[in-house]
């Protein structure tokens, strides 16, 4: 996991890209990795996620939210301002209880660090989401990117997963693997298997079932389901229908 420090980092870098890529475009645009959503909408989900972090981090306790309000500044000319607002709220609310915990009905006492994390990589996927519909890179550090992956898995193989989203029980299996294998050197891999009683996973890319090859941005967009196998620079050796599986059931 990263540090905090690396966190807030994060963070700050990927509400700004976020910012420079939803700001440009018409506001009414449809996000083709979020075909319900307008920019508008994208933008609003991300600020208003930044200040739901920051109020739950300060109260220690929050309700399930299936949906945030989209609450924004009518011009786009003034989100990037907002936006880094709810990204600053948020951390003055982590640096102020750095070693506290948030209790939550799903995912249970966490501490707020947790939030943090997710938060950044929240905002990073959403980032992609921007940068896609502006026509503009995303290229996340290798760093950040492996990390929203570890974070993701983590999410998806929690015990209480599955009362959130029932279609989670379809990743159980019978010891199928999976792996996710980047391409640079430095970082170990995923290794995903799936038990009767749900998915588990460690870093490392050992022989699997089905593998994975590419950059982790590529992994990441891929099992973040922002682009398809065949769409990202990645290659899968091995029985391909476990790939298909995982994505089918991975909408969170």
């Amino acid at each position: 996991m990263l540090d905090p420090e690396r966190m807030k980092e994060g963070l700050r870098e990927q509400t700004r890209g976020f910012a420079e890529a939803a700001a440009g475009p018409d506001p009414s645009t449809r996000v083709p990795t979020c075909p319900e959503w307008t920019l508008r909408d994208l933008a609003g989900h991300v600020g208003q996620a930044h200040r739901w972090a920051a109020h739950l981090i300060r109260t220690g306790g929050t309700e399930v939210v299936d949906e945030l309000p989209r609450t924004i500044p009518d011009s786009p000319a003034g989100w990037p301002g907002w936006l880094r607002d709810g990204a600053a709220d948020l951390i003055a609310a982590y640096e102020a209880n750095p070693d506290g915990t948030v209790e939550h009905a799903i995912i249970g006492t966490q501490p707020t660090v947790m939030w943090l994390r997710r938060m950044l990589h929240e905002t990073a996927v959403h980032r992609a989401d921007a940068a896609f519909t502006a026509g503009v890179p995303f290229t996340p550090a290798p760093d950040l990117a492996a990390d929203a992956i570890t974070e993701f898995l983590g999410l998806l193989t929690r015990a209480s997963a599955t009362a959130y989203k029932p279609e989670l029980a379809e990743l159980r299996g019978t010891g199928q693997t999976l792996c996710l294998r980047p391409a640079e050197p430095t970082l170990p891999g995923w290794l995903i298997t799936r038990t009767p009683a749900g998915p588990s996973w460690r870093d490392e890319a050992g022989d699997a079932d089905v593998t994975v090859t590419g950059p982790v941005r590529d992994l990441l967009l891929v099992f973040a389901r922002r682009l398809t196998p065949d769409e990202a620079d990645v290659k899968t050796t091995g029985d391909a229908s476990l790939v298909r599986h995982w994505l089918a059931h991975t909408a969170v």
